[in-house]
């Protein structure tokens, strides 16, 4: 891999990542048209935490609050108020169950992984599950405006947001587009349906690359002559993702996140008819 490559892989994980228009998919259509290297395991990991970052810089009060109220939810349960606490927690303490509990259905799919990773070698497949992301998207704008915040979201409506991000898995389909968009489609308010969708991602991005790491770290093969070319796509992706992130909250607040449908659409429709001829 080139150095450039490597800046060119950081600005599609950093763009892809976030905007709704499916980094797996992007990635799998770009290999098979274009025969773009697949990132070896090493960098594949820095550059999906480069975003972790990006995330986190964006989010950085929530998951601070967040950290301090798990903490204190712990030290509640041992404390003699905390029966009366657990009637009416603080947000930081709900939006940690919000999101634990948006993450347990990404266990019914871990058995599946195999299969859904190879159902992105199918570029028919992928343009099709692309395109079916647009028309989640163009939905996501004809949702009326949702009331739900952090204080009256449910536990159902979390599991259903994370029974979405679970189905995203496939390669295609955008996470944070189809998280987004079930968020809106549950009564989500437009900004909270975003903050939700991007604080849900990471658990999983975390999990994830974590095990990643083992595996590589396992298997030993770290070109440390490699690295600086390496922290150099991280930079790329870790500065783009935060921009894309800002752009879909911008876009999702003025009722424009269904704009992407027309790219996917495009992009799959251009994909499916090429997949006839290639």
């Amino acid at each position: 891999m080139t150095f450039w490559m490597a800046l060119i892989l950081g600005v599609v994980q950093g763009v892809a990542e976030f905007l709704p228009i499916s980094s797996s998919g992007h990635l799998s259509l770009l290999q098979y048209f274009f025969g773009m290297e697949e990132p070896d395991a090493l960098y594949n990991i820095l550059l999906h935490f480069a975003t972790l970052i990006a995330v986190c810089v964006v989010y950085w009060r929530d998951i601070v609050d967040m950290v301090l109220e798990f903490f204190r939810g712990i030290a509640a349960l041992a404390s003699p108020r905390g029966s009366r606490e657990r009637g009416n927690p603080p947000d930081g303490r709900r939006l940690v169950l919000l999101v634990i509990l948006g993450t347990l259905p990404l266990f019914l799919v871990l058995p599946f992984d195999d299969l859904v990773e190879g159902m992105g070698a199918n570029p028919m497949f992928v343009a099709l599950m692309l395109m079916l992301t647009g028309c989640i998207l163009f939905l996501s704008d004809h949702y009326s405006k949702g009331r739900k915040t952090v204080r009256t979201a449910t536990v159902k409506d979390a599991l259903l947001v994370g029974l979405a991000q679970g189905m995203a898995t496939i390669p295609g389909l955008s996470r944070s587009g189809t998280t987004i968009s079930a968020g809106m489609a549950l009564g989500f308010e437009r900004n909270f349906a975003v903050r939700y969708s991007f604080l849900l991602s990471l658990p999983a991005v975390l999990g994830a690359t974590l095990l990643k790491v083992v595996k590589v770290a396992m298997e030993g093969n770290v070109d440390a002559k490699l690295l600086p070319m390496y922290l150099s796509g991280m930079a790329v992706a870790g500065v783009v993702g935060y921009f894309s992130i800002r752009l879909v909250k911008l876009l999702a607040d003025k009722g424009k996140f269904g704009k992407f449908a027309y790219y996917c659409w495009v992009v799959g429709g251009i994909a499916l008819i090429a997949s006839f001829f290639v």
